[in-house]
């Protein structure tokens, strides 16, 4: 029975993927594997791989030797995160593709970034990671009625086997776009713009956090983020994040 049960499955799969062949995430055209890119889009797809940044996933010249190394912004600023990574640069379909998961309502795309930011998370996860979205203010929450970041968050958590806690983190303040700041008002926008909710600080009490955001710029979300975290009583706090914005990307 089992046996027959196998056969029928895969005689379903041939047929609906003969009446339904896979399409590319990106252009729509033909693609080897559904929730997949094909080929030129693939190669067009500013995966970050080699040596990065050990605390913010940037690229860096030179070979992969084991090091821990990091970027002049990791090296001149205070970031409250200990490790972090990112799966794409923001750039090309990179750019594309978040903004489509972003604004678009193309929630489908959170199956195959997970792979991607689970490819790119593997040096900084831990056992017993509890695993927490970067927040939306509300207003913006109801405009938008999906957290991207927390999509991302909840299937980084089911597909590493780690607790996954989506409203550990409130935004507190309503604060203006990013777009268009230097670094510096960057960082002054979004401080102090989140707190810890309080029925579930004992969730993260003692325990390393993995905190999730689809796009890091200058790093200022992520570090007011981070530090609520660490004043709610977490170990260390490492980030991951879909795409990275890189200096000369």
């Amino acid at each position: 029975m089992v046996g027959e049960a196998r056969l029928l499955k895969a005689g379903m799969q041939s047929v609906l993927s003969t009446l339904f062949p896979a399409q590319c995430i990106n252009c729509g055209e033909p693609a080897t594997e559904d929730f997949g890119l094909c080929g030129p889009c693939w190669r067009e797809t500013p995966f970050i791989g080699g040596l990065v940044c050990d605390r913010c996933g940037t690229p860096l010249p030179g070979e992969d030797e084991g090091r821990q190394e990091y970027c002049d912004d990791c090296l001149t600023l205070a970031r409250p995160w200990d490790r972090g990574r990112a799966a794409l640069l923001y750039k090309d379909n990179g750019r594309k593709l978040v903004l489509a998961l972003k604004h678009g309502d193309r929630q489908d795309l959170v199956r195959p970034a997970t792979v991607w930011l689970m490819r790119a998370a593997g040096p900084i996860l831990k056992p017993d990671m509890l695993v927490v979205p970067v927040p939306l203010h509300w207003t913006r929450l109801f405009r938008r009625r999906y957290n991207q970041s927390a999509l991302l968050s909840r299937a980084v958590a089911k597909a590493a086997g780690l607790d996954h806690c989506p409203d550990l983190l409130i935004r507190r303040r309503k604060t203006a776009s990013q777009d268009g700041r230097n670094r510096d008002e960057r960082f002054a926008n979004v401080s102090g713009a989140m707190h810890m909710h309080r029925s579930r600080a004992g969730r993260v009490m003692g325990r390393d956090v993995l905190l999730i955001d689809d796009v890091m710029t200058s790093g200022a979300t992520l570090a007011t983020a981070a530090d609520a975290c660490l004043a709610g009583g977490a170990n260390t706090v490492s980030t991951l994040v879909l795409a990275r914005v890189a200096k000369d990307a």
